[in-house]
């Protein structure tokens, strides 16, 4: 495995992407955060799945970043190392 840190995603983020979306749109809103990254397209409204790693791969640019508090907030809580 490479030691690559993983990227950081908020819930909210605006994404560039490299390849266009059939309707023509580049940018991608993320709304949902896991091993798969939830996007929805900001020209056509489509919402797609992508595995992390290849989200990781295709980001060209930050176009806006999101909420860092709402992102905290669907987190899921942290466990204890006692439990």
């Amino acid at each position: 495995m490479p030691d690559t840190p993983v990227l950081m995603l908020l819930l909210g983020d605006v994404l560039r992407l490299g390849r266009r979306h059939p309707c023509g749109g580049d940018t991608w809103l993320v709304d949902r955060l896991g091993a798969d990254i939830g996007l929805r397209c900001q020209g056509c409204g489509r919402h797609v799945l992508l595995e992390r790693r290849l989200v990781e791969r295709r980001l060209v640019a930050f176009v806006s970043r999101g909420d860092p508090v709402l992102s905290a907030a669907v987190a899921p809580p942290a466990r204890d190392a006692t439990t």
